[in-house]
């Protein structure tokens, strides 16, 4: 079978799509944690600038809304080209990565030659755990 789009995500849900976190957002949180060489944190800021020098940033993106990015399989040749050194990264530092093909991703909401982008249909946002919730301690109940 054909698929026409296709995915590169995590097992971790971002907070603002409720969606798994795609490979941008893995590569970047890798990075800001400081858990990779500065060799291999300047090989992923290249690749993402060669894919904001080359590729349209979408609206619904800029503006953070509840949406997710696919790529076109039709003409991404080039684009998965570019994204295979930052899918060695995740393997370099162990972390989990799926690639998803799919002919269904979802409501478009914005489309270009390379990508397409999803409407994600959750309108709520997760609270990051406080401080003073933790440590739990049941008996002090």
């Amino acid at each position: 079978m054909d698929f026409k789009y296709v995915r590169i995500q995590g097992k971790e849900i971002a907070s603002n799509t409720m969606y798994a976190k795609g490979v941008f957002s893995m590569c970047w949180k890798l990075i800001q944690e400081d858990n990779v060489e500065e060799e291999d944190a300047d090989l992923f800021r290249e690749i993402d600038a060669w894919f904001a020098e080359n590729l349209p940033f979408p609206e619904p993106c800029k503006n953070r809304e509840h949406a997710v990015c696919f790529f076109k399989t039709e003409n991404s040749e080039e684009v998965l080209k570019m994204i295979r050194p930052a899918l060695w990264l995740l393997e370099k530092y162990n972390h989990p990565y799926f690639v998803v093909y799919t002919n269904t991703p979802g409501e478009i909401i914005y489309e270009d030659k390379y990508q397409v982008v999803v409407k994600t249909d959750y309108e709520f946002v997760i609270e990051e755990i406080k401080d003073s919730y933790l440590p739990y301690n049941p008996d002090s109940l």
